[in-house]
């Protein structure tokens, strides 16, 4: 295999991997598209170097060497230290899984480096580093605006009444009377609603809003919808 395959091997890995973060990113999912490209140049390079390791370092003259076995206990244990900063917060929102990605995408530089795959290695940091910082923000510039959307955890406290619906309508901004409201649209993706000693109810839920929306906007935005007493935001 030249440097020139490798290389183009390396780009498609990371050109597939953002095919994949697309189609999670529009579907909500945890798995976004920095996650997915770092680990499929992650992966696509230590499946090379434990290739051309064996055509290099084993063969005939070293009939019983394995030159790749420290190499895959050093990418298991990483794993685990790479799960150490994935949390899961109390609103059931995943944090942290580039920074795993990225920890075990060290782990495979470090091995390329060590089998003395240098020019691999490099090509494997350009892409990495392009598929974390500018990548996202092309995708975010020029991309469709479900793309450009961000997690916000809503906790609100209603009085006791049952306009619950109208009050998700409002925050989801859908149409009245075939007239559509005015502001950024937003979606809600998860809901649970508990009743209140008081008779009041809580209502906790996870909404996708535009990029450019401040956090601010949506609390005063929802503060003013009537009937709500308390309202509690955290950007995910």
């Amino acid at each position: 295999m030249t440097e020139s395959e490798m290389i183009i091997k390396l780009c498609l890995a990371l050109l597939f991997g953002l095919f994949i973060g697309i189609d999670r990113q529009l579907k909500q999912k945890p798995l976004g598209i920095k996650t997915s490209m770092v680990i499929c140049v992650a992966s696509c390079l230590v499946t090379i170097v434990s290739i051309e390791s064996f055509e290099r370092f084993a063969g005939p003259k070293h009939p019983n060497m394995d030159p790749m076995r420290l190499a895959a206990q050093i990418v298991s244990g990483i794993g685990f230290l790479g799960a150490g900063v994935i949390l899961r917060r109390s609103n059931d929102a995943i944090s942290g899984l580039t920074s795993a990605a990225m920890i075990w995408a060290a782990s495979g530089l470090g091995i390329s480096v060590g089998a003395g795959f240098y020019v691999e290695a490099i090509v494997a940091v350009i892409l990495l580093i392009i598929a974390v910082n500018f990548v996202p923000y092309l995708i975010k510039s020029i991309g469709p605006e479900k793309l450009n959307k961000r997690d916000v955890s809503v906790k609100i406290v209603m009085e006791t009444n049952d306009y619950m619906t109208d009050l998700i309508r409002c925050i989801e901004r859908k149409r009245e009377r075939g007239k559509p409201s005015e502001g950024p649209m937003h979606k809600i993706r998860r809901l649970r609603i508990k009743d209140l000693e008081d008779g009041r109810q809580r209502i906790d839920m996870v909404i996708a809003a535009p990029e450019k929306e401040y956090t601010t906007e949506i609390y005063y935005f929802i503060k003013k919808i009537d009937h709500v007493v308390s309202v509690e935001i955290e950007q995910l």
